[in-house]
């Protein structure tokens, strides 16, 4: 599982837990449903704007959008993000 599709799972598991459809929670941070379904399949990686408008729609802080998103910094290799697989709970 890459970046984008645990920012994803994240964003889906958050979104259900909040009882939002896409596009209520679209209205509620100001972006368009198709975005929050490109973010939730892991299509793209949000703008730090983008993450911030997500969690305060959500009532939620904004780390919760990045649990299991780890980086692994490099010594003699570069670096490289790390995450958990999918079946990994919120």
């Amino acid at each position: 599982m890459n970046v984008a599709q645990r920012f994803g799972a994240n964003l889906v598991a958050c979104r259900e837990r909040a009882n939002l459809s896409q596009e209520a929670l679209g209205v509620r941070a100001s972006l368009h449903r198709t975005e929050i379904g490109l973010l939730e399949r892991g299509e793209r990686v949000p703008r730090i704007d983008t993450l911030a408008k997500l969690a305060g729609a959500l009532g939620i802080e904004p780390g919760q959008l990045l649990t299991g998103i780890a980086w692994r910094p490099g010594h003699v290799q570069a670096g490289r993000f790390d995450t958990p697989d999918a079946d990994a709970t919120l």
